[in-house]
């Protein structure tokens, strides 16, 4: 399957040849991984090989797709720019994920409450698009119909579950919340972000 094939398969057809430009342009490892609860996509520098990885999860739709893989390939020309010593999400990154997203901001590539979103979001963009409420719930509503939410939804002393297991949310810190597993009753940090089911609603 060519590079093409596989953006035409998560992001909007009008995307897919700045994607693909993009992978050719720096010269990336690009993977589709499977959903993972606490992170959308990442990217990361193997010193010892000098290769760059990108992965995005496949369970985002195409337009979450698409803000995730641009995120991740602003790490990358920030990295390249100015060094491994510099924030992760600071003013370095920011400016790359600027710059990089530009071109995708149109109608042509985005819905327009989407794209009216993004306008908004990029004045500051910030680690996620998770850790703005405005955007992150305009992209959810492309989802496909899920009875997954999101922790931070979930309510002190509920119960939900998670990678299989069954929790009770005891309370909440910045990004994170501390959890009970219901039947080792170990606790456990869990991110805000991450998708579970609710099961006493």
């Amino acid at each position: 399957m060519t590079s093409a094939q596989v953006f035409e398969k998560f992001v909007p057809l009008a995307a897919v040849d700045y994607c693909v430009k993009l992978y050719e342009q720096f010269g990336f490892e690009f993977k589709v991984k499977k959903a993972r609860q606490t992170k959308l996509g990442d990217y990361r520098f193997n010193p010892k090989t000098n290769k760059h990885t990108i992965t995005v999860n496949n369970d985002l739709n195409e337009y979450a797709f698409l803000v995730t893989y641009l995120h991740e390939v602003a790490h990358l020309i920030a990295f390249k720019q100015y060094g491994r010593r510099i924030a992760p999400h600071g003013k370095e990154w920011k400016k790359a994920f600027i710059d990089v997203s530009v071109p995708m901001l149109t109608e042509k590539v985005f819905h327009r409450s989407v794209l009216k979103a993004l306008n908004k979001y990029f004045r500051n963009p910030g680690a996620s698009s998770c850790s703005d409420p405005a955007l992150h719930q305009i992209l959810k509503q492309f989802d496909q119909p899920s009875e997954k939410i999101l922790l931070k939804q979930i309510a002190i002393g509920e119960t939900f579950q998670f990678n299989q297991k069954s929790y009770v949310k005891l309370e909440t810190k910045r990004t994170r919340s501390v959890c009970t597993e219901t039947i080792s009753k170990r606790k456990y940090l869990i991110s805000d972000v991450a998708e579970v089911i609710p099961l006493n609603r």
